[in-house]
C-alpha cells in the first residue's frame, strides 16, 4: 500500500510538471520578434520583456514550491488533488494576463486582472500548502509554521499590488516582484 501511495504522488507531481511546461511554452510562443533587423527594434518591446521575465519567474517559483510540498506529501488525498487542479487552472491563465499588460504597456486594468489572478493562484496555492503540512510526517512545527506565515505575508503583498495597481500599475508590477522575492525558497527560513 505504500508504494502505491508515493506512486499517487508522484503522478500527481508529474502531471502538474507537464502542465507548468506546457503553461511555459503558451507564454513563449506569445514573443513575437520585431520586423526590423535593429536592436532599437526592441526597445519598444520592454513590457514584452519585462512582463514574460515576471511571469516566468513567477512559474518558477510556484514549480519550486509545488515540487517542494509534493516531497512532503504523504497521501494526496481526493479534496488535495482537486486543489492540484484549480491551481493549475489558475496558473493556465497566465499566459493571457502576460499578454494583456505587455501589450498595453503596464496600463492599470490589465496590470489589477494581472495582480488579482497572483492572488487567486497564491490562495489556492496556500490552501495546497496547508493540506500538505497539515499531513506531512516529517516536517516540525516550527518550519511549518514560519512557511504559513511566509505564504500569508506574499498573499498580502500581491493583494496589495492589485489595489496599488488601480492607480499605480507600475509600482503594483513592483510590489509583485517583490512578494516573487520572498517565495525563492520554497522552505522557510529556520
Amino acid at each position: 500500500m505504500g508504494g502505491e501511495k508515493k506512486a499517487t504522488a508522484e503522478r500527481l507531481a508529474a502531471y502538474s510538471d507537464a502542465v507548468f511546461a506546457v503553461i511555459v511554452t503558451i507564454m513563449v510562443l506569445e514573443l513575437e520578434a520585431p520586423d526590423r533587423p535593429s536592436f532599437s527594434a526592441l526597445v519598444p518591446l520592454w513590457p514584452t520583456a519585462i512582463s514574460y521575465a515576471v511571469s516566468y519567474l513567477f512559474i518558477a517559483v510556484i514549480w519550486i514550491n509545488h515540487h517542494h510540498l509534493m516531497r512532503l506529501a504523504d497521501q494526496p488525498t481526493l479534496g488535495l488533488i482537486w486543489i492540484n487542479f484549480a491551481h493549475l487552472f489558475l496558473v493556465s491563465l497566465l499566459p493571457f494576463a502576460t499578454s494583456w499588460i505587455a501589450r498595453t504597456g503596464l496600463a492599470s486594468a490589465p496590470m489589477v486582472f494581472y495582480a488579482g489572478l497572483f492572488v487567486c493562484i497564491d490562495t489556492v496555492y496556500n490552501v495546497f500548502e496547508r493540506q500538505v503540512l497539515a499531513t506531512a510526517i516529517y516536517l516540525p512545527e516550527r518550519p511549518r509554521r514560519l512557511a504559513r506565515r511566509r505564504s500569508l505575508v506574499v498573499l498580502a503583498v500581491f493583494l496589495a499590488a492589485a489595489l496599488v495597481a488601480l492607480v499605480a500599475p507600475r509600482i503594483g508590477f513592483a510590489l509583485i516582484c517583490g512578494g516573487l522575492m520572498l517565495h525563492l525558497r520554497p522552505e522557510a527560513s529556520r
